[in-house]
């Protein structure tokens, strides 16, 4: 199993960057290259979530990006590190945002996001977030002697 692991600056100007990467390393991977324009999609769409969270609450913490090459699959995890609150809850952030506009931005990244991906998990709790999206790969090609 490989992994690469990319850490960025909460910057919007980073996110091409880790899209970049996330499709560079899937295409190594062995992902169909049919998908590729959708694995730099949902990155794309998940890193700016979470650079988007960590700006909102004003986090200075990196956004960690996690690519992890399995034997029959490849994952990207992208984590925040932005507390989420139960429903009710004000929010952190700027006084006089409407928490409601928020959530409908998030929730609208993270429908783009199952969209794109088939197989999608997210979780978040108090100490932020993770988005995992996972995509098949083809098995090794043996090499006959």
């Amino acid at each position: 199993m490989a992994t690469v692991e990319l850490r960025f600056s909460a910057l919007p100007e980073h996110v091409r960057t880790a899209r970049l990467v996330a499709a560079a390393v899937a295409r190594r991977a062995g992902v169909d290259e049919a998908v590729l324009d959708e694995v730099r999609l949902a990155v794309g769409e998940a890193c700016t979530r979470a650079v988007g969270l960590h700006q909102h609450v004003g986090i200075t913490a990196p956004v960690k990006v996690v690519l992890i090459e399995e034997e029959k699959q490849f994952s990207i995890e992208v984590g925040d590190e932005a507390p989420r609150h139960a429903p009710g809850d004000r929010a952190p952030g700027a006084a006089g945002e409407d928490p409601d506009v928020e959530t409908e931005e998030d929730e609208m990244g993270l429908a783009v996001i199952s969209g794109l991906v088939d197989d999608v998990e997210v979780t978040a709790g108090e100490h932020g977030g993770l988005i995992r999206m996972t995509w098949p790969t083809p098995p090794p090609i043996a090499v006959l002697p």
